[in-house]
């Protein structure tokens, strides 16, 4: 690899240090062209109470917002850069110099993320891993930030050979001598931690007929208990971050502790995307939140707390792929919350363990499996006054009768209510075909109605 008292109650005296409870942080995505600017972005994680964030890149204007904000940073040497960073030590330093010395310490960089799930690179990069990551920490040891930054590299599940039962957790033959042995052995020398991507998602999808939505879900369920050592699992995610435990067990590196940088559950997907909603996602998300910040590890490390960031901030409406890649996000682009997640400690008794109906809706079932395409405030009045007017032309065929003077919709008279409106009913009349609800960024997809007045907006036509 979505009025907010929603994310997070990163408690303020957690460090990042494994500590009796874990952590959650977010990862900021920006394959998107309808984001707020990264100051914005700061002001949200700060008012929400995140103080972790795990980026993509090094982008300058992001790393300078953060600047000053007392919030934990993870960056990303790319894969692209892999072979040059491997290849060349002054490389590496002049990669360092500019993308992590110059920031730090105003930027409170923890972790560099030194490509991603780099295994399953189509440009087979796998070879060039292990050498960037010791040429990176070289270059943090020149500088003198080796004992403040860490260097890790995020796996996806796929390195693994089996991962069922957890017990019998390995790693793909061909990859272990190679890198994965190497890359253990570095971490374990340099006491980083192995960055794992988790996502019980498209383990269910694939085999929903076979695995419990509850047990996906974090949700109350009889459970599953490993043949191989007896435990019992209670959700799918535990029992694939064990499955990781048991592959380096194996390989006797028992002492190498793991970080979740991505796990995350979409909110609107494809007809054969199993279980993608915003109910599903509302209750993955809350419930592993619930999970992480009791303090206790997996059934088989019990001791060591789950850290974990949630993927991702942002619906991001440039991924590429099938819809749900475009609908992980936390937040709509207008910074406004997709479902809710009580992140309050006192409410963290109540994440998941009622229907989502009712007064405590977090998505209202009259609305599940909808969706609506809305205008973005971001975009500027100028271009959502482009969009509004390319919607209602006759090329795009939009029904904005409603919205003329005297007209149902008129009221409210503001140029977000009718781009909404003219938006949503191209969209729908398009049959919520992918692509949309784009108009050049000023628009989003959003699981529940917009809401201006008593205007009606149609799912259909």
């Amino acid at each position: 690899m979505a009025s907010f008292t929603f994310f997070i109650i990163l408690l303020s005296n957690i460090a990042f240090a494994f500590a009796d409870s874990g952590t959650i942080g977010v990862n900021y995505g920006r394959v998107a062209n309808n984001l707020p600017t990264p100051e914005k972005v700061v002001e949200l994680l700060k008012s929400q109470g995140i103080d972790r964030v795990k980026l993509y890149d090094t982008d300058s204007t992001v790393l300078n917002a953060l600047a000053n904000s007392d919030i934990n940073v993870v960056v990303a040497l790319p894969n692209e850069v892999l072979s040059s960073t491997a290849a060349d030590q002054t490389f590496a330093d002049n990669w360092v110099q500019a993308n992590i010395a110059k920031y730090y310490p105003a930027t409170r960089i923890e972790a560099i993320a030194v490509g991603n799930e780099v295994f399953v690179d189509p440009k087979n990069t796998t070879k060039y891993l292990v050498s960037a990551m010791k040429n990176v920490h070289n270059s943090l040891v020149k500088y003198k930030l080796d004992s403040s930054i860490k260097i890790s590299s995020p796996i996806a599940l796929s390195a693994l050979q089996n991962s069922y039962p957890s017990s019998a957790g390995s790693f793909k033959p061909e990859l272990i001598e190679p890198v994965i042995k190497p890359m253990l052995d570095f971490l374990r020398q340099t006491d980083s931690y192995l960055m794992v991507n988790a996502y019980p998602f498209f383990a269910y999808a694939a085999n929903a007929d076979k695995i419990s939505l509850d047990y996906a879900l974090f949700k109350e369920n009889p459970g599953v208990v490993d043949s191989g050592n007896g435990l019992k699992y209670n959700s799918l995610f535990e029992a694939q971050i064990d499955a990781v435990f048991a592959a380096m067990s194996a390989l006797k590196y028992d002492n190498v502790k793991i970080v979740v940088t991505e796990t995350g559950w979409p909110s609107i997907g494809d007809e054969n995307e199993v279980g993608s909603s915003a109910e599903n996602a509302a209750s993955y998300n809350g419930n592993l939140v619930r999970r992480v910040l009791t303090g206790s590890g997996t059934p088989l490390r019990p001791q060591a707390p789950l850290n974990v960031y949630l993927f991702a901030l942002f619906n991001e409406n440039q991924k590429p792929g099938p819809t749900s890649e475009r609908n992980y996000g936390l937040f709509y682009p207008n910074e406004q919350k997709v479902y809710d997640v009580p992140f309050k400690q006192e409410d963290l008794k109540n994440v998941g363990s009622t229907p989502i109906n009712g007064s405590k809706a977090q998505v209202p079932a009259a609305h599940a499996g909808q969706t609506w395409c809305v205008a973005n405030v971001h975009a500027g009045e100028k271009k959502l006054q482009a969009a509004l007017d390319y919607a209602c032309s006759e090329e795009a065929g939009a029904d904005c009768r409603p919205i003329q003077r005297g007209a149902t919709c008129y009221n409210p008279n503001s140029i977000e209510a009718h781009a909404s409106y003219a938006f949503n009913s191209f969209y729908q009349k398009k049959a919520r075909g992918a692509g949309t609800c784009d108009f050049g960024g000023a628009a989003y997809v959003a699981t529940q109605p917009p809401r201006f007045g008593n205007c009606e907006f149609p799912t259909g036509y």
